[in-house]
């Protein structure tokens, strides 16, 4: 059996015009329920993944990226925190 370390998390692939988001929260039952979405890189796309991920009650994220990709996603990261 897998050990459940963060309950609510969420996996971001980054990419030059495209985040995909994975964010997995408790779900009915024993088992996670899993749901994808796909954001642009502008800044309104990047504060409405924020948001998504803060009505979800997400407490950790983690990502994975190719060259300089990730550098918007760090760069706004505060205002995940201010929107939480």
């Amino acid at each position: 059996m897998v050990e459940v370390v963060h309950e609510r998390c969420c996996g971001l692939d980054i990419h030059k015009q495209t985040v995909v988001a994975c964010l997995v929260v408790p779900g009915s039952g024993k088992d996670p329920r899993k749901e994808v979405r796909t954001f642009g890189t502008m800044t309104d796309d990047l504060l409405e993944l924020a948001d998504w991920l803060t009505m979800a009650g997400c407490t950790h994220v983690a990502m994975e990226s190719t060259g300089v990709y990730w550098k918007p996603i760090v760069r706004h990261e505060a205002l995940f925190a201010v929107r939480g």
